[in-house]
């Protein structure tokens, strides 16, 4: 009774010293880092791993120092193999909290919350990645260390390590789906393929990246469901990134119409159009005839804007207004179904045209700026020499 007495008080005492001398510098390092994002991170997190491996480090050496002399009781084995059990969880979880605050100090440096992000957002990806790998890795240790505490699993360590090649070979067949997702994950992470927040289109679906993590992948979509699909997914299928590089994008809206469409007044409304509203980010703003067969004509509006949601209400905006333009307008370039009946040799008056008088055919000099995708502005001229590609010399003759 007097050994449990003993234990008991030294226990309480060394835990109420711990406690106290934590709280102090908890205390002094708030007052004192306020100014300092890393010490405000480190009272914020650490705090309570702090405290807790102090207090279970602080009762382990005191129990061990009040049962010095108790030889021979087994209460006394029991107790102190508890506590070592404690003091590496505690250990771990500590350990753990200080690579995290490690990890937030990192990522408060790169905001993700201003227009050009896209570093940011591939920093921040990589060390959400490393974070989830590293708390993986501490716990496995941690498992592993505790494991060791007991006399009868060290016994069994040098079977364990004879069969371990076996065992690898079954666990790698079992779990082949897992490490390939785990793998794809870190290689997403570090190969700046995708990132957090990178706007994708993925099986017909158009979204953001919500979680990126080693075994699967959410996709917010635009109306607010989830998609979720494994890492492997996006390293084997090919898929729509549209803000790899930068989030500005460009987006058509296609009208089938009547022959009679005046073209050059109806790429003069959508200019007016988009010169008026705040969705255009000034880049591109074309309008062309990209198909004249059957009985309609096809008119593509090619407009930019700074991101995806932009450029879709940009998008529906156009069409809008373009389909009203021309309904109140040039109702006759409506899309229309001709049906001649009278003579077949064209011998009746309203069947005769007169030929019109020829017109100049507009040269490459005369089209606008906002007929020409590739070409025409500083834009139009960067895009054609991306898809064209440098001019080959010619070959020098002797």
């Amino acid at each position: 009774m007097q050994s449990y007495l003993e234990t008991a008080v030294a226990s309480l005492a060394a835990a109420a010293v711990a406690l106290f001398l934590v709280e102090i510098v908890h205390r002094v390092t708030r007052r004192f880092g306020r100014r300092s994002l890393l010490m405000t991170e480190l009272t914020d997190h650490s705090h309570r791993p702090f405290q807790v491996a102090a207090t279970v480090l602080a009762v382990q050496f005191a129990a061990r120092w009040s049962t010095a002399y108790a030889v021979g009781e087994s209460w006394r084995k029991q107790l102190l193999h508890l506590l070592i059990l404690c003091v590496i969880a505690a250990t771990a979880w500590l350990v753990a909290s200080l690579l995290v605050v490690m990890e937030d100090t990192a990522l408060a440096r790169f905001r993700v919350d201003v227009p050009d992000n896209r570093h940011a957002r591939r920093v921040r990806t990589q060390v959400v990645m490393l974070r989830r790998v590293t708390i993986a890795v501490i716990v496995i240790l941690t498992v592993g260390v505790m494991l060791m505490t007991f006399p009868s699993v060290r016994g069994i360590g040098a079977g364990v390590l004879t069969s371990a090649g076996v065992f690898g070979v079954v666990a790698a067949l079992a779990a082949q789906s897992l490490l390939g997702n785990v793998f794809a994950g870190l290689q997403l992470a570090f190969s700046d393929a995708v990132r957090l927040d990178d706007v994708v289109v993925v099986e017909g679906e158009w979204g953001r990246i919500e979680e990126l993590t080693l075994s699967y992948v959410v996709v917010q979509i635009w109306d607010d469901r989830r998609l979720i699909l494994p890492t492997s997914y996006f390293t084997s299928k090919p898929f729509q990134n549209w803000t790899r590089t930068e989030s500005a994008v460009l987006g058509t809206a296609e009208f089938d119409v009547d022959w009679a469409v005046p073209v050059q007044a109806m790429r003069e409304e959508l200019r007016r159009l988009v010169e008026s509203t705040e969705l255009w980010d000034g880049r591109v703003c074309v309008l062309q005839l990209t198909d004249a067969t059957g009985g309609t004509v096809r008119v593509r509006a090619l407009v930019s804007a700074a991101d995806a949601g932009s450029l879709w209400d940009l998008r529906c905006l156009v069409r809008e207004h373009l389909v009203g333009w021309i309904r109140d307008n040039r109702p006759t370039a409506m899309p229309r179904v001709r049906t001649e009946l009278g003579d077949a040799d064209s011998n009746l008056p309203w069947q005769w045209v007169q030929p019109r008088r020829p017109t100049r055919r507009p040269t490459d000099t005369d089209v606008p700026d906002d007929a020409r995708v590739f070409g025409g502005s500083d834009d139009g001229n960067t895009r054609s020499e991306a898809f064209v590609g440098p001019e080959e010399p010619a070959p020098i003759r002797p």
